[in-house]
């Protein structure tokens, strides 16, 4: 039965955000960029089919991943946005038509910038009056890690703007890379050296950039191309390719293959002549990215979601090859979700050795007919592991039978499983246990995630530690992890084959040290259903403190409607994430899980956002199309300077920012009295500078 859009668009997300993660924050990715490209548009086309599931929350309202936390982090002055991709000819027709529309072009020529897109490590590069203050990794495009001192490392980045027009403050943004030949150098070195190897080019780039010690950047060869801007205090020319030369004049490389179009044959066939090209290039590639040359167009046409409308990036094919089914395995997530995972023959695709991929759901299964022993057609495009296309069915052996999805689960408890039912009554997509917190692989699933990087973090306490401490016995919940070192007399973990006196130390003061935690972190370590990174850091932001948080949802649990309506009157938060919360708080097990582990830690209460402006302390409402600022650089703007943002006007509401085309919100603001200002007035309400530039 053909999943909900509700249960898929939830799945599409869960899975996009994990790999953001393993491709931005650990440089380590699982998927090619063609099958992380099709989880994209299918979710961009079914939030765009149904309008009513759309959450700020949702990756295609994001970029990249949050900052790792090696580094000090730095707050973009105006945000790192991705650029949206086109696939075809028929693609670039149509954004090329779309800016005409926009901008109600006639007979006036549409130009363009074309330039190859590098596959490496995206940076901003900050001067203040000539001088470099700071290197800022992409991040999650709001915030990224500050890499200044592995940055002045670089010998095509200048320390000083050498042009006579030098603004006063010059964001420069370009791509961070390493050739093929000194990649494959380096893995010679790494191997004789007895260390690891690196993955790819892009991998050693980003790894390189973000080692802690810039002297381990300095030996390695790294490039940089600029091709953008951030924050400009005053703009050098007035066009993409002027301003591309402007960088040339103060020192930069710029890629010498960039080229001005002047038509949409120019742009397909410089698109076709880089691909021809890619194979002798001594970097990678991964495809053309066209941008409006006329900066003043730029601007007029802004932004839509993440992306800007002004550019894009029009892929290249991906890479293709065979391969056989050797075997379809089931993987129980922390929700008792069932994963199933193709275990591919090895095939060797561009160069990368790819031996799994993952086949989502049993639905996906059934649309191909996958069987094992199945010949299978696979594509990537990068250099990791691929997505499946399509059954070789003449190549299908005599005996292959479909695959039955499993109606228990393979934990040892055999517990039923059954298929999620949406809010409409329909067949979800996702297959789950249905024995819960006695699901053994939910447990052990639960506590990996608490442990994890974003949650938790403790170091010392990885994958195949919660999973021996868990058929131990030793720990059975996270409170357990807190209580090991004094049940240590009993457990005598320095006698365990693969431990020592050392390492159960260094473990114990691992685990000490997260007794004190933030709250957003707190309630992501959690691990309720729907609550992500960015709506654990909206809800702690809108409560302040664990208590007032934990008795709002104690209360919506017993279904206080008051203290619903005032949760789903922040912003980022909706019903799905607020009636996720109210079964988890509804459930007397869980509740006693979360007190014993409050027992344990310290939450400490959200940051206090800055008190220095007007709307400090006051709830603002934007509606209509703004015209200085996105939607989201506007919310970011009034949090950063201690306003709620919510997403609902009501009798609490201080403040309506409104915009062209206000419609229903600007209404219920005049019929509440609640006072209506322009986003003049609203920047005007902020403290001087705090808010400059555009991109």
């Amino acid at each position: 039965m053909k999943p909900s859009a509700a249960e898929r668009i939830a799945e599409l997300r869960r899975q996009i955000a994990y790999h953001n993660y393993r491709y931005y924050t650990l440089d380590d990715p699982e998927i090619s960029d063609a099958e992380y490209d099709r989880l994209m548009e299918e979710l961009r086309a079914l939030e765009a089919e149904h309008p009513e599931l759309a959450s700020p929350e949702s990756p295609t309202q994001r970029v990249g991943a949050p900052p790792s936390g090696k580094f000090a982090k730095v707050r973009h002055a105006v945000p790192m946005l991705s650029l949206d991709n086109a696939f075809t000819a028929e693609d670039v027709a149509a954004f090329v038509e779309r800016i005409r529309r926009f901008l109600r072009l006639d007979g006036e020529q549409l130009v363009f910038t074309a330039e190859p897109k590098i596959d490496g490590l995206s940076l901003s590069l900050r001067y203040e009056r000539g001088e470099l203050v700071c290197g800022a990794t992409r991040g999650d495009g709001t915030q990224g890690e500050d890499v200044t001192a592995n940055v002045r490392t670089l010998k095509d980045i200048p320390q000083k703007l050498t042009a006579h027009d030098v603004p006063e403050i010059c964001e420069v943004r370009g791509e961070v890379y390493m050739t093929k030949s000194a990649f494959l150098e380096l893995n010679r070195q790494q191997a004789a050296a007895g260390r690891p190897l690196f993955a790819n080019p892009r991998n050693s780039a980003a790894g390189s950039l973000r080692q802690l010690d810039p002297n381990v950047t300095a030996s390695r060869p790294l490039g940089f191309f600029a091709y953008g801007w951030g924050e400009m205090s005053r703009m050098p020319a007035r066009t993409q390719s002027g301003m591309l030369e402007w960088f040339r004049s103060c020192g930069f490389r710029t890629n010498p293959l960039i080229r001005v179009c002047r038509s949409l044959d120019e742009m397909l066939a410089y698109h076709r002549e880089m691909e021809l090209q890619r194979g002798t290039l001594d970097y990678d590639i991964d495809g053309v990215v066209y941008k409006v040359d006329r900066i003043d167009w730029q601007e007029r046409l802004g932004f839509v979601s993440r992306n800007p409308r002004w550019a894009v990036a029009h892929k290249f094919p991906a890479q293709k090859a065979t391969t056989v089914v050797r075997a379809i395995e089931i993987q129980v997530g922390r929700t008792g979700a069932l994963t199933p995972v193709a275990k591919l023959e090895p095939v060797t695709v561009g160069g990368v050795v790819v031996s799994n991929a993952t086949l989502h759901n049993e639905d996906y299964i059934r649309a191909l007919d996958v069987r094992i022993g199945d010949t299978v057609e696979i594509q990537r495009a990068g250099d990791v592991i691929p997505q499946v296309l399509r059954v070789v069915l003449e190549r299908r052996p005599a005996d292959a039978r479909p695959f039955e999805f499993p109606k228990t689960c393979p934990c040892p408890l055999k517990t039923p499983v059954v298929r999620d039912v949406t809010n409409t009554g329909e067949q979800g997509a996702v297959a789950r246990c249905s024995g819960e917190f006695a699901c053994p692989h939910q447990k052990v699933e639960h506590l990996r995630h608490f442990v994890s990087r974003h949650a938790f973090d403790i170091e010392g306490l990885g994958e195949e530690r919660i999973a021996l401490f868990f058929e131990r016995g030793w720990v059975k919940e996270p409170a357990d992890i807190f209580t090991l070192a004094e049940r240590n007399r009993e457990i005598r973990l320095e006698e365990q084959p693969g431990f020592g006196a050392q390492s159960v130390r260094k473990l114990f003061d691992a685990i000490e040290a997260r007794r004190t935690i933030s709250l957003e972190r707190f309630l992501y370590a959690l691990g309720v259903r729907h609550v992500g990174e960015t709506t654990a850091r909206a809800l702690a932001r809108g409560y302040g403190s664990w208590p007032a948080l934990r008795d709002a949802c104690l209360a919506i649990a017993r279904g206080d409607a008051e203290a619903r309506q005032e949760m789903d009157a922040l912003d980022q938060v909706g019903e799905t994430v607020i009636n996720s919360l109210a079964a988890y708080f509804g459930e007397k097990h869980n509740r006693a899980i979360v007190q014993r582990l409050e027992e344990q830690v310290r939450i400490l209460d959200a940051e206090k956002p800055r008190t220095d402006s007007a709307i400090a302390g006051k709830t603002v409402v934007f509606t209509g199309t703004l015209n200085r600022l996105t939607r989201e650089e506007a919310k970011a703007l009034a949090e950063r300077y201690g306003a709620r943002v919510s997403g609902s006007v009501s009798k609490k509401t201080d403040y309506v920012v409104a915009g062209a085309d206000a419609g229903s919100k600007l209404r219920k603001a005049t019929e509440l009295g609640v006072r209506v200002i322009s986003e003049d007035e609203f920047l005007a309400m902020l403290p001087s500078g705090a808010h400059a530039g555009g991109e």
